[in-house]
Order: C-alpha cells, then sequence, then structure tokens
C-alpha cells in the first residue's frame, strides 16, 4: 500500500501547529497570568507557651522587584490589613539598581510593624540571563564564583529596613517585642554565594523567650540542622521558588539548593523544629514564568499548645 505523501505531511503540519499554539497558550498562562496571581498561604501551628495570645507572623520572600511592577508592589502593600505582629523578609528583593525605593513603597505600613530580614544573593548581584535547563542538574552556585563586587544597592536597601527599626540578621542575633510577646532571633547572610557564618550566631537560642526563630535566605541543610540543634523552634527560609516551575500531582522539580524536594515549599517538620519555606513573590527578570506554583506570601498564625514553651 503506496503513502500518501500529502496526507503525512498534512497530519505533520497539523500536529506541529497543535503542539505550536499549546506551547504559546502554556507560556502565555504562565507569563502573563500565573506570575501575577498571587495568593497568601495561611498555617496555624502551636508552638507558643501555654496561655500566650496568638502572634501573627507574615512571612516574604523573593520579591526580585523591578519598578515596573505594580501589580505586586500594590498587593504586598495590601498585605497590612492582615494585621500581622511580626514581618520576616527572607531575601532576594531586589532585581534592579532602581528597585530600593519601589520594595520599600511595596512593604509601606508593614514597615512600621515588629520586622527583621537577611540578604539572598540577588540583593547583591543583579540577575544575568541562564539556561533553565541546567538547573535539572546543578544550581547556581558556580555562576557567582567569578562576581567578586556586588553591583546592586544591598546597603541601600538594608539601611531602609533597619532605619524603620527592623532587625538585620546577616550573621546576627537578635530579640524583639511582637504581639507582646519576646521573641528571640537569629539569622545567617546567603550559603548560595558563601556568606554565611553561622558560627558567629551559635549558641543555645534564648531559653527563657515566648518564641525562637531562625532565619536564613537559602534553607541549606547545614544550617538548618545546627538552627534545629540551638533550638530554634521554627526556620523560615526561601530561595527556592517552590521550584517556580512546577508539574501537577508530582510538585517541585528543582530546589537549587541542598534541601530535599518534598520540603522545597511550605511547612515541614525538621530535625525536631519546624521549617518554612517560602514559594516567593517573584521571579528572576529573565525567567518571567511559574507553572503550577504561583507566587506567594505567608502568613503563620502561631499559638499556644503542647508542644510551645
Amino acid at each position: 500500500m503506496g503513502i500518501d505523501k500529502g496526507r503525512l505531511l498534512r497530519n505533520v503540519g497539523r500536529t506541529a501547529a497543535i503542539t505550536g499554539a499549546v506551547g504559546v497558550a502554556g507560556l502565555t498562562y504562565a507569563s502573563v497570568i500565573e506570575r501575577n496571581w498571587f495568593r497568601l498561604r495561611r498555617y496555624e501551628l502551636p508552638l507558643l507557651p501555654p496561655g500566650s495570645p496568638r502572634l501573627r507572623v507574615l512571612h516574604l520572600s523573593d520579591a526580585h522587584l523591578t519598578p515596573g511592577r505594580r501589580m505586586l508592589i500594590d498587593w504586598i502593600r495590601g498585605l497590612e490589613r492582615y494585621e500581622p505582629d511580626l514581618v520576616i523578609n527572607t531575601g532576594d528583593s531586589l532585581a534592579h539598581p532602581e528597585a530600593v525605593e519601589p520594595f520599600i513603597d511595596a512593604l509601606g505600613p508593614l514597615l512600621d510593624r515588629p520586622g527583621a530580614f537577611v540578604y539572598g544573593s540577588n540583593d547583591l548581584f543583579s540577575p544575568q540571563f541562564k539556561n533553565p535547563a541546567r538547573y535539572l542538574w546543578r544550581t547556581s552556585k558556580d555562576d557567582y564564583r567569578k562576581r567578586r563586587v556586588p553591583d546592586l544597592p544591598w546597603r541601600e536597601l538594608g539601611a531602609a529596613m533597619s532605619g524603620s527599626g527592623w532587625l538585620d540578621l546577616n550573621n546576627r542575633k537578635g530579640s524583639l517585642k511582637a504581639g507582646g510577646l519576646g521573641v528571640a532571633l537569629a539569622g545567617v547572610h546567603d550559603s548560595h554565594i558563601k556568606l554565611d557564618r553561622y558560627d558567629e550566631i551559635a549558641g543555645a537560642a534564648d531559653p527563657t523567650a515566648d518564641l525562637r526563630l531562625g532565619v536564613l535566605h537559602s534553607p541549606e541543610p547545614a544550617n538548618l540542622d545546627r538552627f534545629a540543634a540551638d533550638g530554634y523552634q521554627l526556620m523560615l527560609a526561601g530561595h527556592t521558588h517552590g521550584g517556580q516551575l512546577c508539574l501537577p500531582f508530582y510538585g517541585t522539580l528543582v530546589t537549587n539548593c541542598g534541601i530535599d524536594r518534598p520540603r522545597a515549599w511550605g511547612l515541614n517538620e525538621y530535625a525536631g523544629a519546624w521549617l518554612h519555606v517560602s514559594g516567593g513573590l517573584g521571579t528572576s527578570p529573565y525567567a518571567p514564568v511559574r507553572f503550577c506554583c504561583r507566587p506567594e506570601a505567608s502568613l503563620l498564625d502561631l499559638v499556644a499548645g503542647p508542644g510551645g514553651g
């Protein structure tokens, strides 16, 4: 039986057209719709001593802000209506040399509340184009080996947050009052660019504090293990973007750090403590897509419980 070459070519052409249309639709959804489809994830965790009032913690991370992202700026400003008692920013706030003022504008009234922050690598170094496929077999740590001099205004960013009373936790400890409770905090600079110095904050967390928080950008197990061993009950991190491109019914493909894939997003137990990894609010300007991984902030309601104190 002969092959109808005309029909074959038509079928191939039709299949290619359908495949192309599906690809364009998927890319449009990921870059236009889901990338701007912000959500607030909510959790309740019984960590506080018996009789304590609720403590509401707002966790922000990975805004990767550029000046023109008005929808993201306005959405962050709107989080004030949830009246958090404490705001934690786990870094990668910037993606442009002129993004400090827009980011501080986005925080707005949240800066009047108790808060703390650490930096991520992209607060110091501007984003560069990369082949996203290589994240399947390697992290982006090596990308910074030849980048010695930061080219983003990280000092101005830190000064603006510190000037509003937020604690700078980059390789530092601190304490504050939030919601009438005493909170002990410790944090490290970003391990992704080898600026973490846990030895500078090592030692048991204050046992008299009502809550003990560990703060870091990249959830590297080496630091997480030490936070947990030092008695920090809850560790807050970002960096992973939740995978950014995820598969339905499978989830995160890559973590871009040492954390295992199931704990690269959301709230999980870790070494006798709790770990919350934010899926983040933004993307690199060179990879402005999200799929099955909506941009997010998180609100953690900490309440009294049997495991508290």
